[in-house]
């Protein structure tokens, strides 16, 4: 049915294992047990992760190690209140690192206001950047994603729960308004959550994106974040995301339209949830296993 030559490759990120925003949730797990358990689950990568050591010397031998190669990683960004040149210097270790052990890009989002990482503030209280900004804010990305490019690692956008570039609609205002250097991150999880359609955006900028993450959600417990006006770290300790497979996300349909827009690259488990409820090694098998089914279906080789 599929003739889809497009490799793509597996990777987990140790948010399930340690979650950087909520350091009480797998505080006292060793990275080497989220690498141990991330290759045991059949996984080939991993992202970065709040345990991970960030010089290329340490970090590198340790993935080899494990069999683990590295797809990526979060950056905190700032630039609608900084310079272009100061947050290319922000970039600079992280990109250095980065390259030297052949990951191919950086997630990049804009974190300046944002409400992700407060467990107080509703998620509903995020900043909201005016259309107008969007011009001289994507302009200003487009530079710095350029310089990543040349210097070998691209910049991956990742719309993002509780910052400004949150809803389809701002999605499509973010590439609408900056170069192709900068590619989209797309995220199962939280355009699901901030309403939007998934299966539409991807098929809309599918020549841009350049990574995948694939998280569920719960739909019960969405249903109870948006009625009870949650934090979106509340969401997370209630398991608002899960791994795909366990929640209502349609990815088999979604696979499908990674193999139309001819997709290839990485594919992210990402599913930060409390590892006391919800246990990461067995969750991480279900959704290595439930993603391997569905990309196979429509011709995906792994």
């Amino acid at each position: 049915l599929f003739k889809n030559n497009m490799p793509v490759e597996l990777a987990v990120a140790p948010i399930a294992w340690s979650n950087s925003d909520l350091p009480e949730l797998g505080g006292d797990t060793t990275l080497e047990t989220c690498l141990k358990e991330s290759r045991e689950a059949g996984f080939t990568g991993t992202e970065t992760g709040v345990k991970y050591p960030m010089d290329p010397e340490t970090l590198g031998p340790l993935l080899q190690m494990h069999q683990l190669k590295l797809a990526s990683g979060w950056f905190s960004g700032s630039l609608r209140s900084c310079s272009v040149d100061e947050e290319w210097q922000n970039l600079q270790d992280m990109l250095h690192t980065f390259k030297s052990l052949g990951a191919p890009v950086l997630v990049y989002a804009e974190t300046s206001g944002s409400v992700q990482s407060l467990k107080e503030v509703p998620v509903t209280q995020r900043p909201v950047m005016p259309e107008s900004e969007f011009p001289e804010y994507g302009r200003k990305l487009t530079e710095v994603a350029d310089r990543m490019e040349d210097y070998g690692v691209k910049m991956v956008f990742h719309h993002h729960m509780g910052t400004v570039i949150e809803t389809e609609r701002e999605v499509d205002l973010l590439m609408e308004n900056t170069g192709p250097s900068v590619r989209l991150l797309i995220d199962t999880g939280h355009l699901t959550f901030a309403g939007g359609d998934v299966d539409a955006t991807t098929l809309r900028h599918g020549s841009r994106i350049g990574h995948v993450h694939c998280k569920d959600i719960r739909k019960e417990i969405w249903q109870r974040v948006q009625k009870e006006d949650m934090s979106f770290l509340d969401a997370v300790l209630e398991g608002v995301f899960t791994v795909p497979g366990d929640g209502f996300i349609d990815f088999a349909g979604f696979a499908r339209i990674l193999a139309e827009i001819q997709y290839s690259g990485w594919v992210v488990v990402e599913a930060e949830q409390d590892p006391e409820k919800a246990n990461p090694l067995e969750y991480a098998k279900i959704g290595y296993n439930y993603l391997t089914k569905v990309l196979s279906e429509v011709g995906y080789k792994f």
